[in-house]
């Protein structure tokens, strides 16, 4: 390499660097500003403020430390077989759990897993340095894809290994563009990058990111769990009785038209459970209506001294609180994943798990788990409320179809078991 062209490419690395530090200041000042209008931004401006108080002043007891962040809730689910089966294997590590988005850590600011829970301040290089000083990590784990330069320029200062793991790389990507080369840069700080599938090892080594391998998604072990832990719910099986399921997670506004479009034309007795997105009041009664009032009983009002009545007239069960979806799977004949209309459908791994067929809308192409349940024939995606009545019946009245997709779902979901096994034996290795 010419002397000039190294030069040009040095300045443009500290233009680039100089670009990325500015952005992170504005993005700070813009959630600063929006606090007292935005209830998310509040939250975390308020954690910000306070994220340093929650170390003491000794090194967590002398003890090592592991890091593990997350980025919101969802990336929670996939660190947590990890960190839980690495607390398990070195319980001489002290773990502290940093988030970004107020959605995970207000949900999960009190687990039991980490000794310190906290959110991960604004990435710049004087945060970098304060939280090294006080965190004093020697072993870092960052998930899927949330990228913090300074932080992992600070680790890797300090020598200390740090992996990123149940990550996907796609070409549209920032690392794989003209002006990328200095993203790309910051991958050579993790000593180990685990990926979900071949296109994102071919994708790393292109730009000469040689130390990745696949090792899956450790969402398939995490929700293994939760179903090996599911509880039950009496007041759901009386409900359900012996009649088909349909179980809606997540449900939307569009979701919800268009399961009652099929509920009016399935001239079959089918019970229903609705767990939606958004449990607001008006979100609540908008579903009664859609549904009619004489139709639907909340799961809240199952105490009431003619409960059991109502449950064998009603056919719609909407689930009014958080933290049933997971379990309630276990109850369902076959199951529709919301938010296929809007931005993207929500976990499909939750229903799959118990062998249940999966149907969603058209928006799901950006998860990779949905396109391949699809491929196996586990799962069926629709475009409007006609070919989500011929998905359904066909599931629900041909047992040879029913069968068939059950154990495709069943397949798939036990030959992607064992990522949180191979990425820990992978870093013990190292």
């Amino acid at each position: 390499m010419s002397l000039q062209l190294l030069t040009h490419k040095i300045s443009l690395h500290f233009f680039v660097r100089i670009l990325y530090s500015l952005a992170i200041s504005i993005y700070a000042l813009g959630v600063r500003c929006a606090a007292p209008f935005n209830e998310k931004a509040a939250l975390m401006r308020k954690g910000w403020k306070r994220w340093a108080a929650k170390f003491p002043n000794e090194r967590l007891g002398n003890a090592k430390t592991a890091w593990f962040h997350a980025s919101s809730l969802g990336e929670f689910e996939q660190a947590r077989p990890v960190m839980e089966q690495f607390r398990r294997q070195h319980s001489e590590y002290k773990i502290v759990l940093t988030f970004f988005s107020p959605s995970g850590y207000e949900i999960r600011k009190d687990y039991d897993g980490a000794d310190i829970v906290c959110y991960l301040p604004p990435d710049t290089q004087r945060n970098a340095r304060r939280l090294m000083q006080l965190m004093h990590p020697d072993i870092a784990m960052f998930v899927k894809y949330d990228f913090w330069f300074n932080y992992l320029t600070a680790l890797q200062r300090r020598g200390t290994p740090t992996y990123l793991f149940s990550s996907i790389f796609r070409p549209s990507q920032y690392f794989f563009k003209w002006y990328g080369s200095w993203f790309a840069k910051q991958l050579q700080c993790y000593r180990h990058i685990f990926v979900q599938n071949d296109e994102s090892i071919k994708l790393l080594r292109s730009i000469c990111v040689s130390r990745c391998s696949i090792a899956g998604d450790t969402r398939f072990d995490r929700v293994n769990q939760i179903a090996q832990q599911a509880k039950s719910f009496d007041a759901v099986q009386r409900f359900a009785d012996t009649l088909p399921v349909l179980m809606a997670g997540s449900s939307w506004e569009p979701d919800e038209a268009n399961i009652k479009h099929f509920v009016d034309s399935y001239n079959k007795p089918l019970k229903v459970i609705l767990a939606p997105h958004v449990i607001s009041q008006s979100h609540l009664e908008h579903i009664e209506r859609l549904f009619t009032p004489q139709c639907c009983v909340r799961y809240s009002q199952l105490a009431a001294p003619d409960a059991d009545t109502a449950l064998a007239q009603r056919q719609v069960l909407i689930i009014d609180n958080i933290g049933m979806l997971s379990s309630l799977y276990r109850y369902a004949t076959v199951a529709y994943i919301g938010g296929g209309f809007g931005k993207g459908i929500h976990n499909t791994l939750e229903a799959a798990i118990y062998g249940c067929p999966v149907c969603f809308g058209p928006n799901y192409l950006k998860f990779q788990e949905a396109r391949e349940l699809i491929d196996c024939g586990g799962a069926m995606s629709y475009d409007n409320a006609d070919a989500l009545i011929a998905i359904l019946a066909a599931w629900l009245d041909d047992p040879q179809q029913y069968a068939k997709a059950a154990q495709a779902c069943n397949s798939y979901m036990q030959s992607h078991l064992g990522a949180t096994e191979t990425i820990l034996q992978t870093i013990e290795r190292r």
